[in-house]
């Protein structure tokens, strides 16, 4: 099958050569009379010409710079001269066709050089989009086909917004494996790793993933809104588009900023009852491992249990309970937690029990939360100032003013 589409493609490629060079060879005549001798041409356009039509003379100007056959060498005239001299003369008189000749751009003779280049250019884009699209394509199914879970992780998806859900087939196809080949593939996973971590989008999006995801953007806005500006025949200005370009490529890293924002609230609103059941089951006497997993059989599912889950799957694997707090403080980067996860190494480092230290953290937690309640609740009136000034003093004061406004302006007349 990919042969037969590349072969489509080649068969299409020498069709638009083969045309590309029959318009030029059409372009080359003059006028478009193909049934004149070229003396005969001259005569008419010569004649159109003296009665002070200067597009003739700007035409027989070109045809005059083409007289290069032998036999015009014989008649004493310098054509080519002739030629510049009519042509000079036609823009003269205010024909711009032969004023944009004089300046470099002939708009009826198609330059050859720009012609083969355009047609090389063309031919080597196609193979280059052909190769891209159809290389490796079993391969890439195989390994679709073998991922775990994939029903659920499109569901995980779906789960994150429409412009990663319709986005996320193309630039996980097409662009992340370009990506996976550049040279600065290193900068881009040191620069969008813990972002990933932070968000919890590790499942969903790798850093070549989420690079790919920024350029897929920057054509794909301005795509969607050309399409959407033909769909709705609108006039919208095409200066947009290359606007909406960049804006493609700043926004995935406004959406990662959302969501680790949102991730991590959810995480503090989450930390006074885990770290509390986890407090009761260590001083029922189950270990650090059984009272985690405790946790999160008894906790609302959310981000702090999925980060639990995984604290509890390193441990299981071999690393240490140490290590696998660090990784937890690393992937959430917030003060609590990376408090919260200090404790418990010092505790486990010189072997205190950590039943005590729990219930202290929870104490301490729950003041911090109360704190940080009693502060947006006093700057929420601050908040609301400005608003109220904009949009509800006016309305109440010409509710109270235009009784009285209206009642003088009756009773002076």
């Amino acid at each position: 099958m990919t042969r037969s589409i590349i072969n489509s493609l080649l068969v299409i490629f020498l069709t638009l050569f083969i045309g590309g060079q029959t318009l030029a060879q059409d372009k080359s005549k003059v006028g478009g009379y193909d049934d004149l001798d070229k003396r005969e041409l001259a005569k008419l356009l010569d004649e159109s010409c003296k009665k002070g039509m200067s597009a003739s003379c700007f035409e027989l100007g070109l045809l005059y710079q083409n007289f290069k056959e032998a036999k015009f060498k014989f008649d004493g005239i310098n054509y080519s001269a002739q030629g510049k001299k009519l042509i000079a003369e036609a823009c003269t008189n205010g024909d711009q066709n032969a004023c944009d000749y004089l300046k470099g751009e002939d708009r009826f003779k198609g330059s050859q050089l720009l012609l083969w280049s355009a047609i090389i250019l063309m031919g080597i884009a196609v193979l280059i989009v052909t190769k891209m699209m159809f290389q490796d394509n079993e391969q890439f199914q195989v390994s679709q086909k073998l991922e775990d879970g994939e029903d659920q992780k499109t569901a995980e998806v779906k789960s994150h917004g429409i412009i990663l859900q319709y986005s996320r087939p193309f630039f996980k196809r097409y662009v992340s494996p370009i990506v996976s080949q550049m040279k600065g593939k290193k900068k881009i996973k040191e620069k969008y790793r813990r972002k990933l971590a932070n968000s919890g989008l590790t499942e969903v999006l790798t850093t070549e993933d989420f690079y790919a995801f920024k350029l897929f953007l920057i054509i794909g806005f301005p795509v969607v809104f050309i399409a959407l500006r033909s769909f709705l025949e609108t006039d919208w200005p095409l200066k947009l588009a290359p606007v909406l370009g960049i804006v493609g490529f700043v926004y995935p890293d406004i959406w990662i900023k959302g969501k680790i924002d949102q991730r991590q609230k959810e995480i503090v609103s989450g930390m006074p009852f885990s770290v509390d059941m986890l407090a009761l089951s260590v001083e029922a006497g189950l270990d650090f491992v059984a009272a985690m997993t405790k946790v999160v059989e008894k906790a609302k599912p959310g981000a702090l249990t999925e980060e639990f889950e995984i604290m509890i799957k390193e441990i299981k694997v071999g690393a240490s309970r140490a290590e696998a707090l660090r990784n937890m403080a690393w992937r959430i980067d917030m003060v609590q937690i990376s408090s919260f996860c200090a404790t418990l190494i010092a505790a486990d480092s010189v072997g205190a029990s950590i039943g005590p230290i729990l219930k202290a953290l929870s104490a301490e937690i729950r003041q911090k939360r109360s704190a940080q309640v009693e502060k947006e609740g006093a700057t929420a009136a601050t908040k609301i100032l400005f608003p109220m000034m904009i949009f509800i003093v006016p309305a109440v004061f010409l509710m109270v003013g235009a009784p009285i406004i209206v009642e003088f302006v009756a009773g002076r007349n």
